[in-house]
């Protein structure tokens, strides 16, 4: 059975080498939680009541949106710049070859949202706040942790295919590299290991991990660092992946619907899917906090909720920086 990939999130979404920088200083005494209090009182009723309609219709759908709210942030910040549609004057970056497979239920879920918003009170709430308000929903509605949100983002006004090349790390990627890639976005170790843990929902295509389970070496088929059944099964599910693109696997094996702990769990026992995944444990700047976190899901939750808001934050629009966007997937104005 083919699926979408709803995963690879963490290490390709967020990672750029210095596009999107976090300025929590000047950018959130702009956010408020009760930013829309007067202006559209119903916009968290109507946030909840879209994700759970679409969550219970289609269980891949936190996954989504998650994978959609770090891509977006990663590039121009937390400005629903992926959302944009490409026209004739304009190959927008939700149309680079890094982005083409992201699953449409994402995109279809903030679509919906913003409808019935747009209903309700008409030219008020941002893209970019729907994508925010709807990822903690979600994370919250599978099990995951509430956290809090501030309001008040404008809509960037820029998104461009050709700035997204070289700014998405790999899964080939060492922990070296991608701590130096969090650094530069004053991300710290910690965060890129607990943000690692919204693989414990997801997918990844068969093409990501096809190196762990096909001709690793000279001496070894497979990744030894693998669970020996595990690279089993996937090498069965997998066995087509060529001629199929669309097999995936499950990130978490365990539990892949629920938000939980269990990805670093895995990690312990040689079930991370990814390359990027099983190295966490591999390294004595990162093992320890796979350990912490496998040994404590309460302290997991509390430092994903951080990190989450610190990710939130990045590059956030405001002001004359911004608009709020009449339909998510086009400008206000037409750009050429």
């Amino acid at each position: 059975m083919a699926f979408h990939s709803h995963s690879h999130f963490l290490f390709f979404f967020f990672l750029t080498a210095g596009l999107a920088l976090l300025f929590p200083s000047t950018a959130e005494p702009h956010l408020t939680e009760n930013y829309y209090e007067k202006t559209c009182p119903k916009f968290n009723d109507i946030v909840q009541q879209v994700v759970t309609d679409k969550q219970i219709a289609t269980p891949t759908t936190a996954a989504a949106v998650l994978r959609l709210f770090f891509h977006d942030c990663v590039l121009e910040g937390c400005d629903a710049s992926l959302l944009i549609a490409s026209n004739s004057f304009n190959k927008a970056e939700r149309d680079h070859d890094t982005n083409v497979n992201l699953p449409g239920d994402g995109f279809d879920t903030i679509s919906r949202i913003k409808t019935s918003l747009e209903l309700q009170c008409p030219g008020v709430v941002s893209c970019a706040d729907i994508i925010s308000a709807a990822t903690r929903n979600l994370i919250n509605m599978v099990g995951g942790p509430h956290y809090r949100v501030s309001f008040g983002r404008k809509d960037g006004l820029v998104s461009r295919a050709d700035r997204v090349d070289g700014h998405y790390a790999k899964t080939n990627m060492t922990i070296s590299e991608i701590i130096n890639l969090f650094a530069s976005k004053k991300l710290s170790v910690q965060d890129m290991v607990v943000l690692s843990g919204a693989h414990t929902i997801g997918f990844s295509h068969c093409k990501e991990f096809s190196n762990r389970i096909f001709n690793f070496s000279k001496t070894s088929d497979i990744d030894p660092t693998l669970n020996a059944n595990f690279a089993k099964g996937l090498k069965n599910l997998c066995a087509n992946y060529t001629s199929n693109p669309g097999m995936s696997a499950f990130n978490d094996v365990m539990t892949p619907g629920k938000f939980d702990n269990m990805y670093f769990r895995n990690l312990q026992r040689g079930l991370g899917l990814l390359s990027t995944d099983q190295a966490l444990m591999a390294d004595e700047r990162t093992k320890p906090l796979v350990d912490l976190y496998a040994s404590n899901e309460k302290k997991f939750f509390e430092d994903f909720a951080q990190s989450m808001i610190k990710v939130s934050l990045m590059n956030v629009k405001t002001g004359k920086h911004g608009e709020v966007r009449r339909r998510c997937d086009a400008f206000n104005n037409l750009k050429i």
